[in-house]
């Protein structure tokens, strides 16, 4: 119903002859005693019978929407707090009311939504919570037994008053700025987008919305110029004559089908100058009047996957006014990054902070981690590289069903899920090839709380 916003329903039919009016509350008891919480539904529906199409099947679409309804004829709030919650709980689920004993899940919360709650909370309490502790406390009374006062609490993301000279670079970015030193100039961490466009296309209107683009995201026209034993974030203003001075615009080329492939490698594997080069190229390849492929790359310096949604309607939104003889009607941005990264230092600490917080994160993993193997004792089939070439390949692995239902099974009676399951999995092979006991895997995650 909301764009974005996922949500895991369950629609059941009562059997013959019984009464479904508890139906839907026995089938999240039954369920939630067997599955892990995420995959237990936001809602159950009983229906009389499932919609069909006139073929026998499904008709999702006659499906009815969820009526997650409002508060409970429970009992009023007896605090502060637990008014504070209700209401907080009642605009993240986008229900008119929520009581006290509502459950967050069994009223349309998912865990999406539970971190969407998190930060809610966050800002109006001024109290920090785990997403553990919304798990074993779902409701607004539960909650409220939960709340310290005196947890820390994270400072909200919001732009900089004023900036220093000098922008660090996030933690993040300097990762990257230090692998792009080491490595010398190199695509592995490009992020390229190829689009084949079909129909009229306005070239003009196209390079006016990348300008666009880049204007709304400072991110992406900024540089890290190199300074002592590091680099800074030098935003450059949106000015055509400068970015030309740089190289930045669309770049047209006009191909063929069979050249397209090494066309489109080649712009996808260009090699960023992080200190004088915007981290975002536009290529447009011309196959006929009306046949084009767009590349859009960017550096992981300045974007990532989930960036890649955001860029694309913008970009979209933006050529669409262009084509129109407008521009688009952007309201300025809240933050950009380099607000971000000011907040980000600030509450972990480095140049200028007085926070501790990244030196305790820090001693945790030192300790976690320590003895850790450098590198895992395996059967190799060749050596190791002196100079990592990030090239690799694939082995295709075909799971027959009855093997999948049999860890989906597994998984299910230890309470995990089917990547714990394989992780497991893994770290047993790995060891029986020799790693030993101690087998450090890992995983890339994106938590994003903000």
């Amino acid at each position: 119903d909301v764009p974005g916003d996922k949500r895991l329903v369950a629609y059941v039919v009562p059997a013959p002859g019984t009464d479904g009016t508890a139906l839907p509350a026995l089938v999240r008891t039954t369920v939630g005693a067997r599955l892990p919480d995420y995959m237990v539904p936001s809602a159950v529906v009983a229906l009389d019978a499932l919609p069909l199409t006139s073929n026998g099947k499904l008709d999702r679409r006659a499906l009815p929407v969820p009526d997650y309804g409002v508060a409970s004829a429970g009992r009023a709030a007896r605090t502060e707090q637990e008014e504070l919650l209700c209401g907080v709980f009642s605009e993240v689920l986008g229900v008119p009311a929520v009581g006290p004993e509502d459950d967050f899940f069994v009223s349309g919360g998912h865990s999406l939504l539970a971190v969407r709650l998190i930060s809610r909370i966050r800002s109006v309490l001024g109290i920090e919570l785990s997403l553990r502790t919304l798990f074993e406390a779902p409701t607004p009374a539960a909650l409220a037994r939960h709340l310290d006062p005196g947890a820390l609490v994270r400072p909200p993301v919001v732009a900089a008053g004023q900036r220093p000279g000098r922008v660090p670079l996030s933690f993040a970015q300097q990762r990257l700025w230090f692998l792009s030193q080491l490595e010398g100039p190199s695509a592995t961490y490009n992020i390229p987008v190829a689009l084949r466009l079909t129909g009229d296309l306005d070239r003009v209107a196209l390079d006016a919305a990348l300008l666009d683009l880049i204007g709304r995201h400072e991110v992406l026209r900024t540089v890290f110029p190199a300074h002592g034993t590091g680099a800074h974030q030098q935003v450059l203003p949106v000015d055509r004559a400068a970015l030309d001075r740089i190289g930045f615009g669309l770049t047209v080329t006009d191909t063929t089908e069979a050249e397209l492939a090494e066309a489109v490698a080649r712009a996808a594997g260009h090699t960023f100058d992080l200190s004088a080069e915007v981290p975002v190229r536009a290529s447009l390849f011309v196959l006929a009047p009306q046949e084009h492929v767009l590349v859009v790359t960017v550096h992981h310096i300045a974007g990532d996957g989930w960036s890649m949604a955001p860029l694309g309607r913008d970009l979209s939104a933006a050529y669409a006014a262009r084509v129109a003889g407008g521009a688009p009607g952007w309201a300025p941005l809240p933050v950009q990054y380099a607000d971000y990264t000011l907040w980000q230092r600030g509450l972990l600490g480095g140049e200028g902070s007085q926070s501790e917080l990244l030196e305790q994160q820090l001693k945790y993993w030192r300790e976690e981690l320590a003895g850790s193997p450098e590198e895992l004792a395996l059967p190799f089939d060749r050596s190791r590289p002196a100079v990592a070439s990030h090239r690799g390949g694939s082995v295709d692995l075909a799971v027959p069903a009855d093997l999948h239902a049999r860890l989906a099974d597994l998984a299910r009676e230890q309470g995990a899920t089917m990547f714990m399951v394989l992780q497991a999995a893994l770290g047993v092979l790995l060891s029986r090839l020799g790693a030993g006991e101690d087998v450090p895997v890992g995983t890339p995650v994106a938590g994003r709380t903000d």
